[in-house]
């Protein structure tokens, strides 16, 4: 029993050493200053496309069916609380042949709340068209993120409404890397159907073959014309019989996007879900230094009050696990 008494002792020493080491964090709290440190932020502009296809459901969230348009919204709100504070954003909705500007670029820190107000706000039912010309709107998405001296992040799943003409790229008008960033193409890889909506909004099925063009019958005929039925040079360029096509089901075109990605010196990246879209993003965008600090006081703090715990609750457990037991004396025979 007497060997316990050696070990009571080192014990006390460990806690009065921890109590000390948790002293001197707090007085190390009070004088320390903030450390400065450089970040990599981003300035964007996020266009999204909000035509009909977006609204596919070909993404599953929490084990049920969703669009894509909401799984962008949700990317993107996730992507403001992943950039650094400092990063600004502006946001644009994409339909028919060109962007709308919906505010200029704010900070994502300072502006967070109304920043994802907005985003979760986005809806299909503000698209003013039901065209969908990826290509144009593109060349003018990047005209918008030039003036306003940002990258450009372009949010679609790349399905042109009408098809582009067989055979016939479109042509950009800006410089190829003129502007750096990110196309990132929505949806699965095989084809779903699209929901179908009436002029009041509410969902009516899905489109059929009939309901969508399948055909961009404008502009001179493709080279197998001649070989269609009931073709006419004059009355009948296209053929007599109606094309038929998949066009009323939707899949990401990431082929063409790719090439549109090429073809303008953008990046590209396919949203596999609602997370990860800060990655490419930094990776693609024009890296800007962004000054902080890093204040160690709540670290330093916290230390001190996990070794004074460690301390109170290390007290009654090893004096319960080891008891001291001084000696007993007998009483002699005299």
């Amino acid at each position: 029993m007497m060997a316990l008494l050696p070990l009571a002792h080192n014990l006390r020493g460990r806690r009065f050493q921890a109590l000390a080491l948790a002293l001197g964090l707090v007085l190390l709290a009070l004088v320390v200053p903030p450390v400065p440190v450089t970040r990599t932020g981003v300035a964007v502009l996020a266009v999204v496309d909000i035509t009909g296809s977006m609204n596919t459901r070909d993404y599953t969230i929490d084990g049920h069916p969703e669009s894509r348009l909401e799984t962008v919204k949700l990317a993107l709100r996730r992507l403001v609380a992943d950039v650094p504070c400092g990063s600004r954003m502006a946001l644009g909705l994409f339909t028919e042949r060109r962007p709308f500007l919906l505010f200029t670029p704010v900070e994502v820190c300072a502006d967070f709340t109304p920043l994802d107000g907005e985003l979760a706000a986005l809806d299909w039912r503000m698209a003013w068209e039901g065209d969908s010309r990826i290509a144009a709107g593109l060349d003018r998405a990047i005209a918008m993120a030039a003036d306003l001296g940002v990258d450009l992040l372009f949010v679609t799943d790349g399905q042109e409404t009408p098809p582009l003409p067989a055979g016939r790229t479109p042509a950009f008008d800006a410089k190829p890397g003129a502007v750096r960033g990110l196309i990132v193409g929505a949806g699965g890889y095989g084809l779903s159907p699209i929901p179908k909506f009436d002029d009041r909004g509410r969902e009516r099925g899905f489109y059929t073959e009939t309901d969508v063009q399948q055909e961009n019958r404008f502009g001179p005929p493709p080279e197998d014309a001649e070989m269609r039925e009931g073709y006419e040079p004059r009355n009948a360029p296209f053929g007599a019989t109606a094309a038929h096509g998949t066009e009323h089901f939707s899949s990401v075109r990431e082929t063409y996007l790719k090439s549109l990605a090429s073809a303008t010196g953008l990046a590209y990246a396919h949203l596999d879900g609602p997370d990860g879209l800060a990655t490419p993003l930094v990776a693609a965008a024009t890296p800007r230094p962004l000054p902080g600090r890093i204040d160690p006081r709540p670290f330093l703090g916290a230390a001190a009050l996990l070794l004074v715990l460690g301390v109170l609750l290390a007290a009654p457990l090893s004096a319960r696990g080891n008891p001291v037991r001084l000696p007993v004396s007998r009483p002699r025979n005299t």
